[in-house]
């Protein structure tokens, strides 16, 4: 790690704090993503998975892997820095996202999940916090704590329901399902489309049960018809809802045109097998009727926090981690 110097922290993945820091050898700015991983024991499975992704997929709407390093008993990513999150874009209230911007940034979160699933690898965490914003306002998919293979060959292969953040999750996670396909990855993209439009989280429940009882009240009473094979997913008999009829999408997101509409509608159903794929959803006419993308330069930019005077050893690094760990458990035991 003597090549890089330590700046700051920048955020949080799944697996892992993330900082900002400076290559010595060029000066330039990265991210520095540290996984404590314990000495004794074979690098953790998730931990390789994202390596491998980020190796894999090289793309111009996925976050690059410059480097895999240590520190201590850590292992460390060093990834391009990207200031911002397509979180922070919407946390601004000052900032006005019109439709020829969302769509922008829809076509490269798409391109995005397209590349990914052409590799036959779910992201399984996509949410606005994990969609990363450039200076010149490219955005691209980050933290693949959560990533795995797919099998395209076996259809029966099990993974774990237990992933994605719960207002991104889709139905057959919330009712355990562990032979999913990509098409989880499309759930969290239809939910991060209508964020983009509402300003606001479209499913925000704060438990498990909530989140279904909100996309149950929302899609309406889920049934064979709309939905084959429900009975046999692990969880369908674990809980009642009452019946209820679905709402208007015109209701829902009140503030999306009848084509925007027309393309959340075609993503967030019951039935995975039917959800438009990426590669279908990049040609939907959302993209091809008026108004259009617009160019970079019309993206939002936001104001980047500066960078403090001070910076941080690496021994300061594992100090400082130790700190953030003993108050993150003291919130828990307060809880």
């Amino acid at each position: 790690m003597k090549n890089y110097k330590l700046l700051g922290r920048a955020g949080e993945g799944a697996h892992g704090f993330v900082f900002k820091g400076m290559d010595l050898r060029d000066r330039t700015v990265v991210a520095l993503k540290k996984i404590a991983v314990n000495p004794n024991a074979p690098i953790p499975k998730n931990v390789m998975r994202e390596i491998l992704a980020l190796r894999v997929l090289q793309f111009k709407n996925i976050v690059k892997l410059l480097e895999v390093t240590c520190v201590g008993s850590s292992v460390v990513l060093v990834m391009e820095y990207l200031p911002w999150s397509l979180m922070d874009v919407l946390k601004k209230s000052e900032i006005s996202l019109h439709l020829p911007q969302i769509k922008t940034y829809t076509k490269m979160i798409l391109n995005g999940v397209h590349y990914i699933h052409q590799n036959n690898i779910m992201h399984r965490d996509l949410k606005p916090a994990n969609l990363l914003i450039s200076k010149k306002g490219v955005l691209k998919i980050a933290d693949f704590g959560l990533a795995r293979i797919y099998d395209v060959e076996n259809k029966q292969r099990l993974y774990s329901h237990q992933v994605a953040t719960r207002w991104y999750r889709s139905p057959e996670l919330l009712y355990g399902s562990k032979t999913y396909t990509p098409s989880v990855d499309l759930w969290s993209v239809g939910c991060i489309v209508a964020e983009m439009i509402e300003r606001h989280p479209l499913f925000p429940g704060e438990t498990d049960i909530e989140q279904l009882a909100i996309v149950l009240g929302t899609l309406g009473t889920a049934n064979e018809e709309n939905w084959p094979g429900l009975k046999d997913l692990p969880d369908y008999n674990k809980i009642a809802f009452s019946e209820s009829e679905p709402k208007s999408w015109r209701i829902v997101i009140p503030n999306a045109d009848e084509v925007t509409l027309d393309l959340i509608s075609k993503i967030l159903i019951y039935d995975g097998s039917k959800r438009l794929t990426a590669k279908q959803a990049l040609q939907h006419r959302f993209f091809q009727e008026k108004p259009l993308m617009c160019k970079l330069s019309e993206m939002p930019k936001l104001e980047e926090e500066k960078t403090p005077d001070c910076v941080w050893n690496f021994s300061e690094f594992d100090e400082f981690i130790g700190e953030m760990n003993d108050e993150i458990l003291c919130e828990k035991e307060g809880q």
